[in-house]
């Protein structure tokens, strides 16, 4: 029977270099299931990975899916610290978007500078309030975080879906599932002219370095830290488990939030049924590719932006289903999972013993 033992040393370096592996698995079977779909491979990995970003447009929206990804991918690498599983950043995000779109909408005629903020600020508390509810039925009651926060994100989407078909939907939209557009003052301001690169990256770059700042030189981020690796040492040294949960929950919350407001006051300048699709569950994947790290998770995240982007060109290029994005994003986490397991793992072929070795000798001899 094969056994997996632990290996005696974790080396850090192949800790690093599993994403990599991971990636190069993943570019190998794409080209492979190219060829088996007609494709050339290397035009369609070209085609993928390349041919978006050829251009300044391209880099522009490169930053535009990246923005969300990011802010949910960095708030989930502080509760991933805390081992505390949070799968519900997709909800949180929705619930940020739907929360911060009823702001702005409450707000379609005021004017002034703090119109934004109030907006942000909005989404923010949405996406920290959904959180919210996974940290109290932990905490009160030890509901599984991973089941509670995956029911919330239908539930999240559920409302959001009500909410544009009912109280949000615009009154003079034709009937169509969508709200209002934003007043310009609810509207997250541009980068650069022609494009839709807006604050929103900016943001996201902020919250790296706040989390980074928070997890390596703060003491709760120490604390975060040692309840994730040994939540008996953490109570031993007197830090209050369920007040960490709470905190890193918050936090990861209300980066989703963020994130789900910056859609529909950036990009999309109003709410609709799809202002996701599906960052909060590729910012699970970006969190574990980028090994919990801010500057990897930066790195994942740009990855995980141009699959996006990849996906949506080889369906308008190349025909292929947009389906492929999904398809590369499970291969990537299937990768990077197999790779960890092999790093961490030997795998062990337990020897026969004389009595069985005796009886397969039996077996081979009746046989012939």
């Amino acid at each position: 029977m094969i056994k997996l033992e632990p290996r005696g040393q974790h080396s850090k370096l192949m800790a690093w270099l599993s994403p990599v592996f991971a990636g190069i698995l993943t570019l190998i079977s794409g080209a492979i299931l190219f060829a088996l779909l007609g494709q050339d491979p290397l035009e369609a990995l070209h085609t993928l990975l390349i041919m978006p970003v050829s251009d300044i447009y391209g880099l522009a929206e490169l930053c535009v899916k990246a923005a969300p990804i990011l802010l949910c991918a960095i708030g989930l690498s502080v509760v991933f610290k805390a081992k505390v599983w949070n799968i519900g950043a997709e909800g949180q995000l929705l619930m940020g978007g739907l929360i911060g779109s009823a702001c702005a909408l409450a707000l379609i005629d005021a004017e002034g500078f703090w119109v934004l903020p109030l907006v942000l600020l909005a989404g923010m508390v949405g996406g920290a309030l959904w959180a919210g509810l996974a940290a109290w039925l932990k905490t009160s009651f030890n509901a599984n975080e991973i089941l509670t926060t995956i029911m919330l994100n239908y539930i999240a989407l559920n409302l959001l879906i009500w909410a544009v078909h009912g109280p949000l939907k615009d009154p003079d939209g034709y009937n169509f599932p969508e709200s209002a557009m934003f007043s310009d003052s609810a509207l997250i301001p541009t980068l650069i002219d022609g494009t839709r690169i807006h604050f929103g990256m900016l943001f996201a770059l902020l919250a790296v370095v706040i989390i980074w700042v928070l997890l390596s030189r703060s003491f709760l981020g120490f604390q975060i830290k040692v309840l994730g690796l040994d939540s008996s040492a953490a109570r031993l040294a007197g830090f209050r488990e369920k007040r960490l949960v709470w905190i890193a929950l918050l936090i990861s919350g209300a980066l989703a939030g963020l994130a789900g407001v910056g859609e529909v006051a950036g990009p999309l300048g109003q709410l609709v049924p799809s202002i996701s699709p599906g960052y909060g569950y590729a910012a699970i994947i970006v969190a574990f590719l980028g090994r919990l790290h801010p500057v990897g998770i930066l790195l994942a995240t740009l990855l995980m932006a141009l699959i996006y982007m990849g996906g949506e060109m080889a369906q308008i290029t190349l025909g292929l289903p947009v389906a492929l994005t999904g398809l590369f994003q499970g291969m990537l986490l299937f990768y990077l999972l197999a790779c960890d397991v092999l790093i961490n793992f030997r795998i062990r072929i337990p020897a026969l013993s004389k009595s069985a070795a005796d009886k397969l000798a039996v077996k081979e001899e009746a046989v012939n």
